[in-house]
């Protein structure tokens, strides 16, 4: 993989983009189908085996240190327990389409969980982005619904999934120091889906029934959503960011609420209002200002057209 441009790793996040957008509405027709915190369970072991056969091609599986099980502990809760079981139970009670945008404010979160944990400070830039991001958010599940009285629990429930996501990145972040995060989420998501399983076995105790007597077409979209969103999706994301570094990638992480509208449109025929899109712009522009994604990326561009200075 390291012969790749880096041309062709954008067109690789792009398409992961793409992947990670579809596949708002692709969980969307699966917790239609099936128990929710089931099939979520299923769907995330199955991502978590391809995870490893990837790791395994690449040389990168071996056990933990005793000082590294903390955070692959605490991230498979967070990361996939949390998120995951929120996402699930959210999709059954809101649209794909204010999921998608809801789910685009976590970059912006991460950066506000980054400053209240690990002591940094915000930029004027950064701090607006926090309004656009805060307003964002507010217009498409207070305007976007219908309206104060149409706020529901779905709404909440998806914002909960992603704030645990984002404070999982914290962890994350911490364990990097000495784990390679492919690694990482192989663990995290091969232990949070068991976890997961485990506690469908009590909430959802008829859950392993409902996996029969589902459509062939169903169950390619659960392939796809296991496979290529998240198993696949994840560890090409993770290489991404190693080639062309955070900054930029996290630019690309506004395509995926892009893409989450227009799937939401196109396979679940879901109406897109213009406040939808009043509701895709400020958060767009949260994320970009308020990550540093922006600043990052204007720095670095303008340190490799310095004069004298030869960048590869």
């Amino acid at each position: 993989m390291s012969t790749i441009s880096n041309r062709n790793v954008y067109i690789i996040i792009i398409l992961i983009m793409l992947s990670w957008g579809m596949n708002v509405s692709a969980l969307k027709i699966l917790v239609e189908n099936f128990m929710p915190v089931t099939i979520t369970s299923l769907r995330i072991f199955v991502a978590g085996v391809v995870a490893f056969l990837i790791l395994m091609g690449l040389h990168l599986v071996r056990l933990p240190k005793r000082s590294e099980w903390i955070y692959i502990i605490g991230g498979a809760f967070l990361s996939v327990v949390f998120h995951h079981y929120f996402l699930a139970q959210g999709l059954t009670n809101t649209t794909a389409t204010n999921t998608g945008l809801i789910l685009g404010l976590g970059p912006l979160l991460t950066v506000i969980f980054s400053m209240l944990f690990l002591k940094r400070k915000p930029t004027f830039i950064q701090f607006i982005g926090f309004i656009f991001g805060t307003l964002g958010v507010s217009t498409t599940v207070l305007v976007g619904s219908g309206g104060m009285h149409s706020i529901n629990l779905g709404d909440v429930q998806i914002l909960l999934a992603i704030i645990s996501q984002a404070l999982s990145f914290i962890l994350i972040k911490r364990a990097a120091e000495t784990m390679d995060p492919r690694l990482l989420t192989g663990y995290m998501l091969v232990i949070g889906s068991i976890f997961l399983f485990i506690f469908s076995l009590w909430k959802e105790p008829g859950g392993l029934d409902s996996l029969a007597g589902v459509s062939p077409a169903v169950w390619t979209i659960f392939l796809f959503s296991a496979v290529i969103a998240t198993g696949v999706g994840h560890t090409a994301y993770n290489y991404a960011i190693g080639r062309v570094g955070p900054a930029e990638t996290a630019i690309f992480l506004n395509l995926n609420t892009f893409f989450s509208l227009i799937g939401a449109a196109i396979f679940l025929g879901e109406a897109i209002i213009p406040v939808h899109f009043l509701g895709l712009i400020l958060i767009v522009s949260g994320v970009i200002l308020g990550s540093g994604g922006l600043e990052a990326w204007l720095i670095q561009r303008k340190t490799k057209r310095k004069p004298g200075k030869y960048i590869p």
